[in-house]
């Protein structure tokens, strides 16, 4: 991989957050429960050009997972991610895309430890029925968890991302929305406030996103641990896929 090439995603994403109004989005973040959507945060034909080939050329690593009423999919971990697809971790653990969601969400977020298959992931729905029910980005660390989702391929008519808004919030009507996320379409919240699912993938299509998590505290008790990496391993990334660097080393915080 060129030293141009890897040096352009650090370049699109310090452009990208140079055409924003940030101030105002964190105000529309807050509004809306700790919850944003921005449109083509990257530009499109960036995206296509530089980051999906590389989702694609990881596809044979994705793991295939069914739970039955809630779940159909494939994923591939940050552990593969990090061996054959770095250039999402140009973004993942850029300085200017940090302080930027950091920004946004009025936290001082930090990047997940390295022993966390969610840290920079992609999510694959190529098969008819692929989906996920409606749920919580859960935080087993002791600190929030945030869950940042991009658009890399989308050639569905059906597979949509439902996100319900002030569910539970006393005095707030929920407010639910279904998007469309195109390449370069980002999407901002906290894991505990949004419900949201994934509607199912109609035959002969395809939607693919990349995943990123940040903390406010990396550290997790052992027995949380233990609970996230089993579910980690039955409804993401497999067995094999989570334990084989699940206690390879301790957790690091950056």
């Amino acid at each position: 991989m060129s030293t141009a090439v890897l040096g352009s995603v650090a370049e699109a994403t310090e452009q990208a957050i140079a055409r924003l109004d940030v101030d105002r989005l964190s105000r529309d973040y807050w509004e809306q429960n700790e919850f944003i959507v921005i449109p083509q945060f990257l530009p499109r034909d960036f995206v296509e050009a530089t980051l999906v080939p590389q989702a694609q050329g990881v596809k044979h690593q994705l793991n295939r997972n069914y739970i039955p009423g809630h779940k159909k999919g494939g994923s591939v971990s940050y552990y593969a991610v990090q061996e054959q697809a770095p250039l999402f971790l140009d973004l993942y653990r850029s300085p200017a895309f940090l302080a930027f969601l950091s920004r946004i969400t009025d936290a001082k977020l930090m990047l997940c430890p390295d022993n966390d298959p969610h840290a920079c992931a992609l999510y694959y729905y190529t098969e008819a029925g692929d989906h996920i029910g409606f749920h919580y980005d859960t935080s087993y660390y002791k600190g929030a968890r945030y869950t940042i989702l991009m658009g890399l391929v989308d050639r569905s008519t059906q597979c949509k991302l439902v996100c319900e808004l002030f569910k539970d919030v006393p005095g707030k009507m929920p407010r639910t929305l279904e998007l469309v996320t195109e390449p370069g379409d980002m999407v901002i919240f906290n894991g505990d406030k949004l419900w949201h699912a994934v509607t199912p993938l109609g035959q002969g299509e395809e939607r693919i996103a990349l995943t990123m998590e940040y903390v406010t505290n990396p550290d997790m008790g052992p027995l949380k641990r233990l609970y996230s990496n089993l579910k980690d391993s039955f409804a993401y990334f497999g067995i094999r896929g989570v334990f084989k660097r699940a206690f390879s080393s301790p957790p690091k915080a950056r």
